[in-house]
């Protein structure tokens, strides 16, 4: 086996700062799922331009050997602003030298920076640093509530469609989905409308995935279009320093992540409530 001698050898062989993949450590991150991350952004890099495809323009059949006209697309490009989450952890020398605690350590401030990344995702307001979150941003559909059906689900299903999306996933909050659960197929029933008697139900709503997440404000369901929403992210960094707390004989261990998104086709988002079903 060979030795290497960190003082002389290159710098990652002194792993004070690790960057990982983003899907491998913040998996459950809802811009993952949700949006389509079409870029890597950098500090010195806190935006990205994006072009896209407003109308398709003019289709049609072409003679063969005719020239094929100009479909007089017209085009657009959006602007994704990023911010950077991040989560600080002060522990003491002898914590850190504990078995498994260092990863302990590490999977709770991932766990952390994945809160603030899904509550700015969803509800970061206009006047805040970092983008606009979905909830906030102008012209996302209002679906109206669901009360004792799922006909609003499936007429924001229907108005994605319409404007030429497709519904990709529904973000809801744990008590919307827990009155969801509570559904019946009839009066008098106890069979719900997305489960079948006392197996839980799977998380899943005509046909597409139910993401489920505090961040969501209670009562509220988001169906979107997965190719409506892009994103842009850096990778998670990982930085240990045995010296910021050295008078307390302690290691500071920092988790950071860019990200940011923006909605491009508005009316391709679309939230509900969830009103007290009828007696």
């Amino acid at each position: 086996m060979a030795t290497k001698t960190t003082p002389t050898s290159p710098k990652a062989w002194a792993p004070d700062l690790t960057a990982f993949v983003p899907g491998d450590v913040v998996p459950d991150a809802l811009i993952l799922n949700t949006a389509t991350v079409v870029g890597q952004i950098e500090g010195d890099e806190p935006a990205i331009r994006v072009p896209y495809v407003t109308n398709d323009g003019v289709v049609g059949f072409v003679a063969e050997g005719a020239e094929i006209p100009d479909a007089d697309q017209e085009f657009d490009e959006v602007v994704v602003l990023t911010g950077k989450v991040a989560a600080l952890g002060k522990y003491s020398f002898e914590t850190l030298a504990q078995p498994q605690a260092a990863k302990m350590v590490v999977d709770s401030l991932s766990r952390s920076v994945v809160t603030k990344a899904n509550a700015a995702y969803l509800g970061n307001l206009d006047a805040a640093p970092g983008p606009v979150g979905l909830l906030n941003t102008i012209g996302i559909t209002n679906g109206g509530a669901v009360t004792d059906d799922l006909d609003p689900v499936i007429d924001a299903v229907a108005g994605i469609e319409a404007d030429g999306g497709t519904a990709t996933h529904i973000i809801a909050s744990p008590d919307a989905w827990a009155s969801l659960s509570k559904l019946k197929r009839a009066t008098d029933s106890n069979e719900s409308l997305v489960g079948a008697g006392v197996v839980a139900a799977t998380r899943a709503l005509l046909g597409l995935p139910v993401l489920v997440t505090p961040a969501m404000p209670a009562g509220s369901l988001l169906v979107s279009d997965q190719s409506a929403i892009i994103g842009a992210q850096s990778p998670v960094r990982l930085a240990r320093s045995d010296d910021a707390y050295f008078s307390s004989d302690s290691v500071g261990v920092r988790v950071t992540w860019r990200l940011g998104w923006k909605v491009m086709h508005a009316a391709r988002v679309a939230k509900l409530t969830i009103a007290a079903a009828a007696p």
